[in-house]
């Protein structure tokens, strides 16, 4: 079997689509909290994707690849990553969105600490200095006593734990599922757990005009972020890749300071950069294994 060949100038297009979806998604859901609480958000959002995923299926004739089987551990999965996109949309109403995405960024290293309890890798040691300079790098972002901790950065630095969690078990599910199947339990289970956490005050908000939009940016950015990624993954090395998905952190900060009024803090760079080194470091040691 022949391997395909890199492709780093197609797989930069990829990525800047990412980029520029992840920020259309942060964007997006700042602006509708104002008609709607975390909760409705994920439901109206996970039922667009249903519809979104069911399509796709239909037209794919690939309804065979669902299956129920390991239903639990999808469960579980949507569980975490239900918790985790909650936290992440509260926290980028409340806190400026380069923190949001810097914090976001400590993804891999708690999946290097929570690997070898739930997949039994090994912590190497160059896995043990990435997450010290992961932990390192949060602190730089948060500066505890120079600057006043709240529950947004609290809940971004949770909303990473999360991912990981949820990161953890998709790895653990594509042993035996496919992606559409992953896709639409995912989209499904989180339908069902946004309609039941949006319904328990039993006053679910409907989208308005103003921000049925926004809803519908929010779903669509979310699919097509991790969409580029997979594409940019399958054509260029992640040695590449990952570095360019880093400019998220710079992109939002303009993004957030143009829109929102956000001051540019360097502080956020910095430990952006010590956070994205750490990860940097164990993925050149583990493609040299």
């Amino acid at each position: 079997m022949t391997q395909t060949p890199d492709r780093p100038g197609r797989a930069a297009a990829w990525m800047l689509g990412a980029i520029a979806s992840f920020s259309s998604m942060a964007v997006a859901g700042r602006e509708v909290s104002a008609q709607l609480d975390t909760f409705e958000l994920m439901m109206y959002r996970s039922l667009v994707g249903v519809l979104i995923v069911s399509a796709v299926l239909t037209v794919r004739s690939r309804w065979s690849d669902v299956s129920t089987d390991r239903i639990g551990l999808h469960l579980v999965r949507n569980i975490a990553h239900f918790a985790g996109q909650n936290l992440w949309f509260y926290a980028v109403t409340v806190i400026p969105l380069a923190q949001v995405f810097a914090l976001e960024f400590t993804q891999p290293i708690w999946v290097l600490l929570l690997s070898p309890l739930l997949l039994g890798e090994k912590l190497t040691r160059v896995r043990a200095l990435a997450a010290a300079m992961g932990f390192a790098g949060i602190l730089i972002v948060v500066r505890p006593g120079a600057e006043s901790l709240n529950a947004g950065t609290a809940a971004a630095a949770l909303a990473a734990v999360c991912f990981a969690f949820t990161t953890i078990f998709t790895k653990r599910l594509t042993r035996t599922a496919t992606i559409g199947c992953i896709l639409f339990w995912l989209t499904v289970i989180q339908l069902v757990l946004g309609l039941v956490t949006a319904g328990l005050d039993m006053d679910i908000a409907l989208p308005d005009a103003q921000s049925a939009p926004w809803v519908i940016l929010v779903a669509l950015a979310g699919l097509l972020a991790h969409f580029c990624i997979a594409n940019a993954l399958s054509i260029a090395p992640a040695t590449f890749v990952i570095p360019i998905d880093f400019a998220r952190v710079p992109t939002i900060a303009i993004v957030g300071m143009l829109l929102y009024g956000e001051p540019l803090d360097v502080w956020v760079f910095v430990g952006a950069v010590v956070i994205f080194a750490g990860n940097y470091i164990n993925l050149l040691a583990e493609r040299r294994a």
